[in-house]
């Protein structure tokens, strides 16, 4: 009897210990005593690990303190979580959405795959890339363990002119790491840019080589941003895809996930900067 009896409360302990933890990661990490300094120059480094896997249906997973999500929903949209669980939804539109409502959207003007003037109303925080009259827009938002900023660019018209100021390069500065988002960018980058932009851990990076910044170009951006890690996006098929791996293949390692989601820390970083697809398009 003794030795049953010593067999259930060990079981009865084991069944505790793992209903503790699914709770745990349930509600998500707890908010750190502190916020990480964010420091203008994005200082940071990279680390992965097997995401969460599909998207749907959503799954809530605790992150570590100094751990962010990136998820790739399609086209320019990228859902970006950090430790606190503030969710991004980078160029929220209309026609692709993450599969829950972000605490903050970031959209651009270079067409309505970009931008929606219609907006869930309960997105906490939506921020447009581009202002009234071709004024620039200027966005600088600190919510909980997140900051977001952007640095201008122009776009082309559809009648061949330029639009000043109608994209912006979103930077989000979480858990000591530095992501951008390029957005739909048409020109290579000067160099006030590069420097408001800082140093870059992650980049998303729009790779079709026609609707925005042709190719050469854009590997001369990514060259001058020199992130150890770079996403792509907007590439729209699996020919465009490989058009952009092709072409980068001469300059960088491509990695691809089996998986749409990374998670990215400061924990290491790559020796040499790669290229990491991850599924969608």
């Amino acid at each position: 009897m003794r030795g049953h009896s010593f067999k259930f409360l060990l079981l009865f302990f084991i069944f505790a210990v793992v209903v503790a933890a699914d709770k745990a990661s349930a509600q998500g990490a707890a908010p750190p005593a502190a916020k990480p300094e964010m420091a203008a120059n994005c200082p940071g480094l990279i680390a992965s690990r097997a995401p969460f896997g599909a998207l749907a249906p959503f799954r809530l997973v605790a992150l570590k303190s100094d751990e962010v999500r990136i998820s790739y929903i399609g086209h320019s949209t990228f859902l970006i979580e950090s430790p606190q669980l503030v969710r991004i939804a980078t160029d929220y539109n209309d026609y692709v959405r993450p599969p829950i409502v972000p605490d903050i959207a970031t959209m651009n003007h270079a067409h309505d795959t970009h931008y929606t003037d219609h907006p869930d109303p309960a997105i906490k925080y939506v921020l447009r890339g581009w202002a009234e009259n071709e004024k620039p827009a200027r966005i600088d938002l600190q919510y909980k363990d997140v900051r977001v900023r952007n640095v201008p660019t122009n776009i082309r018209r559809w009648d061949g002119g330029t639009e000043r100021n109608g994209n912006s390069i979103f930077i989000f500065e979480i858990a000591n790491l530095c992501i951008a988002h390029l957005g739909h960018l048409h020109h290579t980058l000067t160099q006030q840019q590069l420097n408001e932009i800082g140093r870059i851990d992650v980049v998303l990076v729009p790779v079709d080589g026609s609707y925005t910044l042709d190719l050469d170009g854009m590997v001369e951006v990514l060259h001058a941003l020199k992130a150890p890690l770079m996403i792509p996006m907007h590439y729209f098929s699996a020919f465009t895809l490989n058009r952009f791996l092709d072409r980068v293949r001469q300059e960088w390692a491509v990695e691809f996930s089996e998986v749409p989601s990374v998670v990215v820390s400061k924990g290491s970083i790559p020796r040499e900067p790669k290229v990491l697809v991850l599924p969608g398009h």
